[in-house]
Parts: structure tokens; sequence; C-alpha cells
């Protein structure tokens, strides 16, 4: 039986996890439009660039209202690992994500909400490589997962396997914008559905990003022009 310790950290985490989604909109405020006259050249295929922007809403939500803000950050170091990293506020939420990008796709190495951190290894595959996508294409995985508390202690292990399959390439529309998007189902297997929601699909647009999220989140605006 784990410590209570240690089931007090597991807890907080998947609360602060479902906070993503379930916390009430905020009140309506004055937004400040996203840049879409700004050009950022060096976007790419799986954009990550340093202070790229991407506005999130939750489904049913009113263009005025205060949205979910996913900015990327930059380099740093996750351990040893050089890592790009991406967080997101809004609604008295706060994720950053720490991942790897290369020749061979996209991968997940960590998570972090406050006080809390997620390691993952091996790398989560979150995409393949660009040249790759198609409808029917299908990969997995499992990893370990590392939860530390604010002090960098460890709280808990856990596995977990997942398996990502690409479902179909429509149009959608999304808040007023069309999109073509690529339509792909995440499923989580064992310990780790305990954290990531057990089967989402979301919507991926090359040199856009994520249009509609694993969480739900839908895109409403960014401060860049894709191809």
């Amino acid at each position: 039986m784990l410590k209570n310790t240690k089931t007090r950290a597991f807890v907080l985490f998947v609360l602060l996890g479902s906070l993503l989604t379930a916390c009430p909109p905020a009140p309506s405020a004055p937004v400040p439009k996203a840049s879409s006259g700004a050009t950022i050249s060096t976007v790419t295929f799986y954009p990550y660039q340093n202070a790229l922007e991407w506005r999130y809403l939750s489904p049913g939500d009113a263009l005025t209202l205060a949205p979910y803000v996913r900015k990327a950050g930059g380099a740093t170091l996750l351990g040893d690992i050089p890592v790009q990293t991406s967080t997101q506020i809004g609604r008295g939420t706060e994720t950053t994500w720490y991942r790897t990008y290369s020749d061979t796709g996209v991968y997940l190495n960590g998570i972090a909400k406050p006080g809390l951190k997620v390691l993952i290894n091996p790398a989560w595959r979150e995409y393949p490589a660009s040249g790759e996508w198609r409808v029917g294409l299908r990969w997995s995985g499992s990893s370990n997962l590392t939860i530390l508390d604010d002090t960098g202690k460890e709280r808990q292990k856990l596995t977990g396997n997942y398996v990502y399959t690409v479902l179909e390439q429509a149009d959608r529309t999304v808040n007023g914008v069309a999109y073509r998007v690529w339509v792909v189902n995440r499923q989580i297997i064992g310990e780790a559905k305990n954290l990531f929601p057990e089967s989402s699909d979301f919507w991926f647009v090359p040199y856009v990003g994520e249009v509609k999220t694993p969480e739900g989140l839908l895109l409403s605006g960014t401060n860049f022009k894709s191809r």
C-alpha cells in the first residue's frame, strides 16, 4: 500500500490535471486579439519556435471569454536532456510541456504543474516524422512515469502504454476558421490513464499545431501566420 504522502501527491496531480477543462470559465474580460499579421518565417511543420503563441477556448465558449494561452518558451534542460518548452495558462491552471523535436517526430519528455513534475522515460512519441502522415498510420510505445514534488523528491512511479491512430484527414471549422486537419485518436493503457484522458481525439494541422487538443480545447487564434 502506498504511503499517505504518496497517495496525496498522486491525488493532487490528478486533480490539477482535471482543472484544465473542469475549471469554470473566468469572468468575461477584454482580450487582446492575436496578431494575425505577424509572420514568423522560421515556423516549422511542428511549430515550437520561441515566442509562438496559441489561444484556446473550451467548446461552447463565447469568443469574448478569456482564453487559455499556450506559449513556446524556447530551449532548456530537463535534467541533462535538451528540450523545448511550452506553457499554457488560464482560468486558474498552468501546465508546462517538455519536448524534443527530431527527424523521427515529436517526443514528450515531461510535464509540470505547480508543485509537481512528471518525467517520462523513454520519451513518449506524440507525433510521427513529417513525411509519414497518412490515414491509418499507427504508432505505440511504453514509458515509465516518475512523479516528483516541488522539492524534486520522488513521490510515485507509474507505467503506461500509448497507441496513436490517424483516423482521417478532414475539413473542420473551428471558431470561424476553416482548417484541413489530421484527426488522431490517442489511447492510454495502464496506470498512466490516471494522468491523461484514457481515449481522446485531437486535430493537428501542419505549420499551425493542435487545432483541437487531447483535452478538447479548440484553437481561437495564434500570433503567427501558417503556410
